[in-house]
């Protein structure tokens, strides 16, 4: 099916002046900050549509006759054309906003043709600067990307995600950002987010991860077993990644049920949510802490390889079993397929589990961590 990028006019491509909101002369006419190169990227993907998509209020009415908008409008077309952009289609709405009319964005009046089943609206993109255009996305069943440049506009980042979520928008608006080109990036790249469910006779599971550490929502971890927990938002925190994991298991038989299969599925979250892996550092490393050193070694190739190095002495660490620790990261490991080599030692036992938590969250870190605008697999072989 096919995909399609809608795209705002007024304050999302072109400055949208102060006063009248109206780009009716060229003296008016400006381009937002990396708004060429943003579309430069999106009109280089085969995947989407680009539909321009505008209200532009009393249009064709003495207020704000024709020529005075097309003169500005067919320069900012000459000059995206001559960037390798050109859109598909353009749906222009000349109406007031007191009219109500069923054709003004948010409504969609104006797009029964990509309404009528063969788009793909649920893989397709709203990008605008206002909270229309998100609920545009809403009404139109798709994703939203809000561009909220202070320079040229009148909200922050901070506003736009205030406004999204007053309007109960989250589920919906995918990105608030300042930056043509990280929206851009985005689009290409997509949310590096995953969900995954496990349900066994032993545990229930649900583990929600955000690689990129945008959370929104109620995202904690609770597993049954307080140190666990304690460790494994260190992944989050040192990670920079989002983290929500809720699990129910059968502590009353034991810890090992529950430690597993939380691995597991934490695992399958990561490898869900890394995608193409285009981009990302692939390897990570890692950190002394206190009286106890570690070291954690990560391959985010596919190839799945588990080496261990650390002795407890302890039987149990909190509420943990010491002995569980290896085989949580081994599962860990083969769930996420990656190689992960742990090495650690150190006196205070606390100490020697929370730097290996630690030193495999930074290593995560930046194993995840991708270059912006570069689309390239880590790999020699050109496949992951």
């Amino acid at each position: 099916m096919k995909t399609a990028l809608f795209i705002d006019r007024d304050g999302t491509i072109l400055v949208e002046p102060p006063v009248d909101y109206q780009v009716d002369s060229y003296e008016k006419f400006a381009f937002v900050p990396d708004a060429i190169s943003g579309l430069k990227a999106l009109a280089a993907l085969d995947d989407y549509e680009l539909v321009l998509a505008t209200n532009q209020d009393g249009l064709g009415t003495p207020a704000f006759p024709m020529e005075s908008f097309q003169g500005p409008h067919d320069l900012m077309l000459h000059t995206l054309r001559g960037e390798g952009v050109e859109f598909d289609d353009q749906l222009i709405d000349p109406t007031m906003p007191d009219e109500n009319a069923p054709t003004r964005k948010p409504g969609t009046g104006m797009f029964g043709k990509y309404l009528s089943g063969q788009y793909d609206l649920a893989n397709s993109y709203v990008i605008g600067d206002r909270i229309t255009d998100m609920q545009l996305a809403k009404n139109l069943g798709a994703r939203g990307i809000m561009l909220c440049n202070p320079e040229v506009g009148e909200m922050t980042p901070e506003d736009g995600l205030k406004a999204v979520k007053d309007a109960g928008l989250d589920d919906t608006v995918d990105l608030v950002t300042d930056s043509w080109l990280e929206a851009a990036d985005f689009v290409r790249i997509g949310k590096r987010r995953a969900t995954v469910k496990r349900t066994t006779r032993e545990t229930d599971i649900e583990v929600s991860i955000d690689l990129d550490g945008r959370a929104d929502g109620d995202w904690k971890i609770s597993t049954g077993l307080h140190f666990l927990d304690h460790m494994l938002s260190q992944i989050s925190h040192h990670g920079g990644v989002a983290l929500s994991i809720k699990a129910k298991g059968d502590l009353e038989v034991d810890e090992h049920h529950t430690m597993e299969d939380v691995a597991i599925v934490l695992g399958e979250a990561i490898d869900k949510a890394l995608g193409s892996k285009v981009g990302i550092g692939r390897y990570g490393f890692a950190l002394p802490m206190d009286d106890c050193a570690a070291l954690v070694l990560l391959d985010f190739g596919g190839r799945i390889d588990f080496e261990w190095d650390a002795e407890f002495k302890r039987e149990y660490v909190g509420d943990v079993p010491t002995e569980m620790l290896r085989h949580f990261f081994m599962s860990l490991c083969a769930a996420s397929k990656c190689n992960l080599q742990i090495s650690a030692k150190g006196e205070n036992e606390h100490h020697k589990a929370e730097a290996i938590f630690k030193a495999y969250a930074r290593a995560l870190r930046m194993a995840l961590a991708r270059k912006k605008f570069e689309y390239d697999l880590p790999s020699s072989k050109g496949v992951l």
